[in-house]
């Protein structure tokens, strides 16, 4: 059994590159803890829903490097980072995350701005006289 199991998450323009191994359940995000490093409670639900999902809470300590991205974003590329680390952990996890969604990497991206225009999709008021 290695010393770590690793999983890389993605998501919008967040890295997060997940370590998880056997201990108590300590979330260090960036060298800080969980509750010093997200302030909200819904990004802790989504970094730990992983590891409720698959009944491993209190069974590993979980470090992340993560980059990039605003909160909400970072919080999702962790949980995925978490989720590809459980699979190595265990595949029999995969039908469980798989079917919640955890699995698939979110492929939505920011639509660039369109030049001559006020945005990606907004356009200047049309004046017919």
């Amino acid at each position: 059994m290695p010393e770590a199991y690793y999983g890389t998450g993605r998501r919008k323009t967040a890295v997060a590159r997940t370590w998880l191994k056997p201990g108590m359940g300590n979330i260090i995000i960036n060298k800080r803890n969980i509750d010093d490093y997200f302030s909200r409670e819904t990004a802790k639900m989504i970094v730990e829903q992983p590891l409720v999902l698959t009944d491993t809470r209190g069974s590993f300590d979980i470090d992340v490097n993560v980059a990039g991205g605003g909160a909400s974003g970072q919080a999702a590329a962790i949980r995925h980072g978490i989720t590809r680390a459980l699979l190595h952990v265990n595949p029999e996890f995969r039908s469980t995350l798989k079917k919640v969604g955890f699995v698939t990497r979110d492929p939505r991206n920011k639509e660039r701005k369109k030049y001559g225009q006020k945005g990606a999709r907004a356009r200047f008021q049309y004046s017919k006289r």
